[in-house]
């Protein structure tokens, strides 16, 4: 299950903050080990000293909670942070949205970019003034029959099992798609799910959002505010490596709660 060695990547702002959060909220769930992490141009001193300055001011911030909070020199800083993972085992990066954008929803900035077409590790976004719920209280996986779609239900049900909550899986039907296909492909799904932990026929469910376009589609569907939203990478994507579709691009900006992508291949 991700969430054993989480990294945030922050910055002192608003996003900064709503992905160190809900990094320490995955943290909490999964009893794992939290890294923070800001990045730096290269080459440039007073980038370097501005960036030790936040990480001491975030230990204040903590107040003693376990956490490695580390300073790592990058040309970007989604690579940096791709790069900082793999030495140090994160298997989830975190990061939150850029000011300015639509409350309650994710944007995509250029280090969110970097990740969600390059990384090595599942990627997980915080919307916009996102605040963590006390607790999970489900799981949901954008469904779509397809091997990797057929891996993110594998390892959902297996989270879901773990932390104790139901599983969703949900399939969008955009425009007149013929939706009985679909609803048959889920019915598969949901039996992958039960196969594949300890859940409950009852804890798994499945709906299909339909809609003129994917952001109607998902307001088909309720999101509440303890919701978790799992998308697996493109058939594009290289061997272990995250890379996010057109489709799949559009519900994450649509997505009202946060949304992890997995690599393809994840394991």
């Amino acid at each position: 299950m991700i969430g054993e060695h989480v990294l945030a990547g922050y910055v002192p702002d608003a996003g900064g903050r709503e992905a160190l959060d809900l990094a320490r909220a995955i943290v909490a769930l999964t009893g794992g080990r939290l890294s923070v992490a800001t990045v730096h141009p290269p080459d440039l001193p007073a980038a370097a000293g501005e960036a030790r300055t936040t990480m001491d001011q975030l230990a204040d911030v903590l107040a003693g909670e376990p956490a490695d909070l580390l300073v790592h020199e990058g040309r970007s800083v989604g690579r940096g942070l791709t790069v900082l993972a793999s030495r140090i085992g994160a298997d989830l990066i975190v990061v939150g949205s850029p000011e300015g954008g639509a409350h309650g929803r994710i944007g995509v900035g250029a280090a969110a970019d970097h990740l969600l077409h390059s990384a090595s590790e599942a990627v997980m976004l915080a919307p916009s003034g996102y605040r963590p719920p006390d607790e999970l209280g489900r799981i949901t996986v954008m469904y779509v029959r397809r091997p990797q779609c057929d891996e993110a239900v594998i390892r959902a049900a297996q989270a879901a099992d773990r932390l104790e909550v139901p599983l969703r899986l949900v399939t969008l039907a955009i425009g007149d798609v013929n939706p009985e296909p679909l609803r048959d492909d889920l019915a598969l799904a949901i039996r992958l799910a039960v196969d594949s932990a300890d859940l409950l026929p009852e804890d798994v469910t499945a709906e299909v959002a339909e809609g003129d376009d994917v952001a109607d589609a998902l307001d088909d569907v309720d999101w509440p505010e303890d919701e978790l939203l799992v998308a697996a990478s493109s058939e594009d994507a290289a061997a272990h490596r995250v890379f996010l579709g057109e489709v799949a691009l559009k519900v994450l900006r649509a997505a009202p709660c946060p949304v992890t992508v997995l690599p393809r291949g994840y394991y």
